[in-house]
C-alpha cells in the first residue's frame, strides 16, 4: 500500500472549458455572462470567474524558479523579509530608546525619519547607540539637503565600530522626484546626478546600502490604481538609472543603488500580482541596459550581462487610502490582508502602519499590534518558509501577466513624454492620478467601492471627532513651493467622515424614523437598507416593527421628534400608502420613500421629492440632507 500513489484526478473525467461554459450558461438562465460574472478591473482588463491550465500555457515565467531572472518568483530563494517599524526622530536619545525596545520585541528593520534633530555626528551616534547595525536593516529619511552629510557620518561611525561594512544592509531615502511630486519643489537633472553620484561614492564601502528611492507610496496614497503605481514607478526608476548611467556611473552599480517603496492596498490577489509583475518588469528594464557585472564571482551573469543587477529591492507599506477614522478597528483587518499580499508577493521588507495612524499619533498598543501582525505571519502562519506560494495559480499568474501588460503600457506612454522627470514637470502624472482618485472617490460615494463601517454598515452610535488629533490629519510637509503641480494623499473615507463630524457638532442630531408598513419581508429589507443609509451620516436612526396605518406611523414619528420619515414597504403598496403618509406629515418632517417603485412619477406628482435605493449616490444625497438639517 505504501508504494501506491493516490491519483484523485484519475477518478474524475476531463472537463473542457466549453463544458464549464455550457454549464454556467445554463445556470444563468438567459442572463448575460459578461455582465453577471466578468469583473472589469480598475486597471482596464477583465477577470473571468474561472481559469484553467490552458490560460497560462504560453507564459514562460511559470517555469522560472525563485531567485532566477526575471525574478517574477522573487529575488530570493526563501521568502524571508525584514519586519520594519518607522520612528520619527525629534529627540535622538528618545528615538534610540524606542528603537532598542522595538528591536527587542521582534522588529529587525528600523526606519528613522529625522525631523527636528540636526544631522550631526554626535546626534547620529546617539541615535544608533547600542544598535547592532550588522544584525538588522537600517533606513534613514532626512531633508534632501542633508543626505550627503548623513552618508559621510554613517560611514565614519560604522568604521569606528569595526563592523564588516560589506554586510551592512540599509538605505538612505534620497528621492528628489518625490519631493517634486508632493511638495512642488523643482530640481535640475544635473543636481540630481551630482548628489546621487556623491552618495554612491561615499557609500561605496557599504555595497548593500541603497541610496536612490522610488517612493511609489505617494502614488498609492494619492489614489492611483495598481497599474498606474507600477507603471509610473518603473518610469521613475528608469529615469534615475538613465541619469546615473549618462552621468558616468557603471550600469550594474547604479541599478543596485535604487530601492522601490510601494504601497499595498486591499485588493488581495491583485496586490500579490503587483509585486510579482514589478520584479518581472524591472528586470527587463535593467536587462535592456546590458550591464556588465562589477562584482567578482557573480553567479548571475549570462553572456557577460549582469543579471543580479536586475533584482528589484522592494519595500512595502500598508496604504492610507482605504483607512478610516470611524470603526477604526476594521483597519486591523485591512492591514492584515495587505500584509499577507505583500509577503506572499515576496517583498524584501514591510511596514504595517498602526490602525490608528491616520487620525492620531500611534500609541504603544497600536504599534504592538502592527508589529505582531507580521510576526504572526512568520511564527504561526510560516509565510517566510515558502518562496512564491502563488506560483502556478492560474488566476494569479494571469493577473500578473495582465497587470504587467497594463503597467508596461503606462511606462511606454511616460517614455513617449520624455521620461518620468519630464512627465511630472508637465503635471501629466499628477493629473492622471488625480483623475483616478476622483473616479475612486465617486465609486465610494455610490458604494461601488465599499469601506466597511464608513459607507456600508456603519456603527450607528459611534462618536469619533473627539479622538482625532487634528495635527495628525495635516500632511506635515509644510509650505508647498508650487514649482511643479503637487500630488497629495487622499483617503476614500474623508468626505463621509466630514459628514459625520458635522452631525456630531450639530446642536441637534438629526433623527431618521422608519415608517415600516405593509408587506413584512419588503418593509424589513427596506428598513435595514434605509437605516444603514442614514447612519452613514451619523443620524439617530429609529427602526420599528411595523404600523397598521400610515397615520399611526406618522404620529409615532412626530412624537419621537423625527426630522426624516422614511416609508418602508413594497412597490405595489407605495401607490396607496405613500401619498397618505406624505399628507399626514404636512411638511413637519422630510419624507423619503425607500426604493424605486414603478409609481415614482405618480408619487412625485403629489409632491414627494426624496427616494433612496441602491442606485442612489449615498454621499451626495446625505450632503443634501445635511444642508437642510445640520
Amino acid at each position: 500500500m505504501a508504494e501506491k500513489k493516490l491519483n484523485l484526478l484519475a477518478e474524475f473525467p476531463d472537463v473542457s472549458a466549453q463544458q464549464w461554459m455550457d454549464k454556467i450558461t445554463a445556470d444563468l438562465k438567459g442572463a448575460d455572462f459578461n455582465k453577471k460574472l466578468v469583473w472589469k478591473t480598475n486597471e482596464g482588463f477583465d477577470v473571468l470567474p474561472f481559469y484553467r491550465s490552458e490560460d497560462i500555457e504560453s507564459l514562460k515565467t511559470k517555469d522560472v524558479a525563485p531567485g532566477v531572472f526575471p525574478f517574477v518568483r522573487g529575488t530570493k530563494t526563501t521568502n524571508e523579509w525584514f519586519v520594519r517599524q518607522d520612528i520619527v526622530v525629534d529627540d535622538a536619545k528618545v528615538a534610540n530608546a524606542t528603537a532598542l525596545d522595538v528591536l527587542y520585541r521582534g522588529v529587525n528593520s528600523i526606519g528613522f525619519r529625522l525631523g527636528k534633530v540636526e544631522v550631526t555626528a554626535a546626534n547620529i551616534a546617539g541615535l544608533l547607540n547600542g544598535i547592532a547595525a550588522d544584525c538588522i536593516e537600517l533606513n534613514f529619511t532626512v531633508c534632501q539637503n542633508d543626505v550627503v552629510n548623513l552618508a559621510t557620518i554613517l560611514v565614519e561611525l560604522f568604521k569606528s565600530k569595526d563592523f564588516d561594512l560589506s554586510k551592512l544592509v540599509g538605505s538612505i531615502n534620497y528621492d528628489p522626484m518625490n519631493r517634486m511630486l508632493v511638495k512642488g519643489k523643482s530640481f535640475t537633472k544635473e543636481s540630481i546626478v551630482e548628489k546621487s553620484k556623491s552618495l554612491i561614492e561615499i557609500l561605496a564601502v557599504l555595497p548593500k546600502y541603497r541610496v536612490l528611492s522610488v517612493n511609489a507610496t505617494a502614488l498609492n496614497n494619492a489614489g492611483a490604481f495598481n497599474a498606474q503605481e507600477l507603471g509610473y514607478a518603473l518610469a521613475w526608476g528608469n529615469d534615475y538609472l538613465a541619469m546615473l548611467v549618462e552621468g558616468g556611473v557603471e550600469t550594474s552599480l547604479a541599478a543596485k543603488k535604487i530601492k522601490f517603496n510601494f504601497g499595498v492596498g486591499g485588493n488581495y490577489f491583485m496586490e500579490i500580482a503587483k509585486f510579482r509583475a514589478a520584479r518581472l518588469l524591472w528586470a527587463n528594464v535593467v536587462d535592456a541596459y546590458q550591464a556588465e557585472c562589477v562584482k567578482s564571482g557573480c553567479n548571475s551573469t549570462e553572456d557577460g550581462v549582469c543579471k543580479c543587477a536586475a533584482k528589484m529591492s522592494v519595500h512595502a507599506e500598508t496604504s492610507t487610502f482605504n483607512k478610516t477614522i470611524y470603526d477604526a478597528n476594521v483597519n486591523m483587518l485591512r492591514t492584515q490582508t495587505e500584509a499577507m499580499s505583500a509577503t506572499l508577493g515576496g517583498v524584501n521588507s514591510l511596514t504595517v502602519l498602526p490602525y490608528d495612524s491616520v487620525y492620531k499619533s500611534s500609541d504603544e498598543f497600536s504599534e504592538r499590534i502592527a508589529r505582531n501582525q507580521q510576526l504572526l505571519l512568520k511564527e504561526e502562519s510560516h509565510f517566510d518558509k515558502v518562496a512564491d506560494p502563488a506560483a502556478g495559480s492560474y488566476y494569479i499568474e494571469t493577473l500578473t501577466n495582465e497587470l504587467a501588460a497594463q503597467a508596461w503600457k503606462i511606462f511606454l506612454e511616460v517614455e513617449e513624454l520624455g521620461g518620468f522627470y519630464a512627465a511630472i514637470k508637465a503635471g501629466k502624472v499628477q493629473q492622471a492620478v488625480k483623475a483616478t482618485a476622483t473616479a475612486r472617490l465617486k465609486a465610494v460615494s455610490s458604494r461601488r467601492e465599499i469601506l466597511l463601517g464608513t459607507n456600508q454598515f456603519p456603527n450607528f452610535n459611534e462618536s469619533a471627532s473627539a479622538k482625532v488629533d487634528k495635527a495628525s490629519l495635516d500632511c506635515g510637509c509644510g509650505e508647498h513651493l508650487n514649482e511643479t503641480e503637487t500630488l497629495l494623499p487622499v483617503r476614500a473615507a474623508e468626505e463621509f467622515e466630514t459628514l459625520r463630524f458635522a452631525t456630531e457638532g450639530a446642536t441637534k442630531r438629526p433623527k431618521a424614523f422608519m415608517l415600516t408598513i405593509g408587506n413584512l419581508a419588503m418593509r424589513l429589507a427596506r428598513a435595514q437598507f434605509a437605516c444603514n443609509f442614514f447612519a452613514c451620516a451619523g443620524y439617530d436612526v429609529i427602526d420599528n416593527l411595523g404600523f397598521a396605518t400610515p397615520e399611526e406611523g406618522v404620529k409615532a414619528a412626530l412624537e419621537a421628534g423625527a426630522d426624516i420619515i422614511v416609508i418602508c414597504s413594497s412597490d405595489d403598496e407605495y401607490a396607496e400608502l405613500a401619498p397618505v403618509a406624505f399628507k399626514a406629515i404636512d411638511g413637519k418632517a422630510l419624507f423619503v420613500v425607500a426604493g424605486a417603485p414603478a409609481c415614482a412619477d405618480d408619487l412625485k406628482a403629489v409632491g414627494i421629492e426624496h427616494f433612496i435605493n441602491v442606485k442612489t449616490n449615498v454621499l451626495d444625497t446625505l450632503k443634501a440632507f445635511n444642508s437642510k438639517l445640520v
